[in-house]
C-alpha cells in the first residue's frame, strides 16, 4: 500500500456527513413485553459508514460516539457522532480513515477523556511489515467546528504487537492502555501503555508479552478494566487448558507490571474462550461471557469472587441454550441499580438467528434467572448481530450497536429500556 500520500502521524478532516433520522415509535419485541427496542439510526453505507462492530460511549450531553469498520469517505471506516434531538438522533461523521498512515478498519469504538478527546485503535494501515499496514492507536481532538486525528502510536507488528482491534482504557492520569491479538515477541499479542509527555508525545511500552502457557494469548477484543490501579482483563485462547484466561495486572512502585492469572477456563461444561471485556459488579466480583463452551458449548456468562486466602474462583451463572435463547456472546456486560446483568448474544433468538439481548436476574442462595429482553428480528425495523454489549444512558435505558440489517443492512444503532 503507497502510503506516500499521506502526512504521517496527523490527518485533518472536516465534518464528512451529517443527517438526521427520525426515530420511530418504541416496539415490544420478546419475551418481556414491557422491555423497549428502538432503533435510532440506520447506517446507510458508503460514505455514512458499515459495519458498526463498535462498543458505545457517552458523554455528560447524552451524544454517543462509534466506529464504523467500513464506509466513510475512502471506504476504510469512520468515527462517528449520534446527538439526540427533538426531532430524532442526528448523526454526524467524524473522521473517515484513508487506510494509509492513519490507520483503517477502526473496530470497538472510542474512549472519550474528560476534555471531550476520543481515542481508540484501528487495525490496518498505518506502518509495519504486516500486508495493509499493522494498525494505529490514534487520537480525535476537537476544534472549531472540525476534528483533527493525530496518530499517537504505529504498531510495527514487532515485539510492539500488531492489528490492535480493541479499545482503550484510560487512567486519572491520562494514560491508555490496550491488547493486540497477533504480534509481539512471541506473536501471540501484547499487552500495552501510551503515556503523554507532552507537546503530543506519547510514550509507547508494553507491559505483558503473551506467551501462550498459563498467561494465556491472543488479547481479547474486550477492553481492560481497571479498578484500585490494577488493570483486569481476558486472553481469549491458551492458558493451563487451551480455554483461555483471566488475568490481573498489577504495577509496582517502579513502574513495572506483574501478570497474575486468575482463573484457567476448562472447557465445557466449564466456560470456554472468552472474547468480551469484564465488568466490575458488587462486592468486587466480576463478570463476563464467552462464546463457545459452558454446558451445551454455546456460551456461557460467568462469575469471579475473590476466596478467603486471595485466590479467586469461577463459577458459571448461565449457559446458552441456542434456538430461541440465543447463543455464541461476544458481549461485554452492564449491571443495572438492582444488580440485574444485561448484555447480548451475537447468534440466535428469532427465526433469522440475529441475535439476543439477555437478562441475568440475581435470587436467593446466589442464584440467577435468565431471560431474554429482546430477540433481534432484522429489517427493516430492527438490527441483527449485537457483536458488542451496551453501555448505560442516564436514565437507566442502555444503547448498543449491531453489524448488519437497519435499513440498508449495514448496522444500526439501537436504544433498549428494560423491563421496569
Amino acid at each position: 500500500m503507497n502510503c506516500s500520500f499521506m502526512r504521517r502521524g496527523f490527518v485533518l478532516l472536516t465534518l464528512a456527513l451529517v443527517c438526521v433520522v427520525l426515530s420511530p415509535a418504541p416496539k415490544a419485541f420478546g419475551v418481556t413485553p414491557a422491555s423497549t427496542i428502538n432503533v435510532i439510526y440506520s447506517f446507510a453505507g458508503d460514505q455514512d459508514g458499515e459495519y458498526t462492530d463498535t462498543d458505545l460511549v457517552i458523554d455528560s450531553a447524552g451524544n454517543l460516539y462509534g466506529t464504523s469498520v467500513l464506509g466513510g469517505a475512502f471506504g476504510s471506516g469512520t468515527v462517528f457522532q449520534l446527538t439526540p434531538s427533538d426531532n430524532g438522533w442526528v448523526h454526524t461523521v467524524l473522521y473517515s480513515f484513508t487506510s494509509g498512515a492513519d490507520g483503517g478498519e477502526p473496530y470497538k469504538g472510542v474512549t472519550l477523556d474528560a476534555q471531550g478527546n476520543l481515542y481508540g485503535t484501528a487495525v490496518t494501515g498505518g506502518t509495519g511489515g504486516c500486508e495493509g499496514g499493522c494498525g494505529v492507536a490514534y487520537k480525535l481532538t476537537h476544534s472549531g467546528g472540525s476534528w483533527s486525528q493525530t496518530v499517537i502510536h504505529y504498531f510495527s507488528g514487532g515485539d510492539d504487537g500488531s492489528g490492535p482491534g480493541a479499545g482503550l482504557t484510560i487512567d486519572h492520569q491520562g494514560n491508555l492502555y490496550g491488547v493486540t491479538p497477533t504480534g509481539g515477541a512471541n506473536g501471540l499479542g501484547v499487552i500495552y501503555q501510551l503515556s503523554p509527555v507532552g507537546s503530543g508525545n506519547w510514550n509507547f511500552r508494553v507491559i505483558h508479552t503473551f506467551t501462550g502457557g498459563t498467561d494465556g494469548s491472543s488479547g481479547s477484543a474486550g477492553r481492560l478494566l481497571l479498578h484500585a490501579g490494577r488493570l483486569y482483563g481476558v486472553a481469549t485462547t491458551g492458558g493451563a487448558n487451551g480455554k483461555g484466561t483471566a488475568y490481573e495486572l498489577k504495577p509496582s512502585h517502579a513502574g513495572e507490571w506483574t501478570l497474575k492469572t486468575i482463573y484457567a477456563f476448562q472447557g465445557q461444561p466449564d466456560a470456554g474462550f472468552p472474547y468480551g471485556g469484564l465488568l466490575l459488579g458488587t462486592s468486587g466480583k466480576l463478570y463476563g461471557t464467552t462464546y463457545y463452551d459452558g454446558a451445551n458449548n454455546l456460551g456461557s456468562v460467568y462469575e469471579l469472587s475473590r476466596t478467603a486466602m486471595g485466590g479467586w474462583k469461577e463459577r458459571v451463572l448461565y449457559s446458552f441454550q441456542g434456538g430461541s435463547d440465543g447463543q455464541n456472546s461476544l458481549s461485554n456486560l452492564v449491571i443495572d441499580e438492582a444488580g440485574n446483568l444485561y448484555g447480548t448474544t451475537s447468534e440466535g433468538g428469532a427465526s433469522c438467528s440475529c441475535g439476543t439481548i439477555f437478562q441475568l436476574t440475581p435470587g436467593a442462595h446466589g442464584t440467577w434467572t435468565e431471560s431474554v429482553a429482546h430477540r433481534f428480528q432484522g429489517p427493516p425495523d430492527d438490527g441483527a448481530f449485537p457483536y458488542n454489549g451496551m453501555v448505560t444512558g442516564a436514565a437507566g435505558n442502555f444503547y448498543g450497536a449491531t453489524v448488519h440489517e437497519g435499513v440498508a443492512d449495514d448496522g444500526a444503532v439501537y436504544e433498549f429500556t428494560p423491563n421496569e
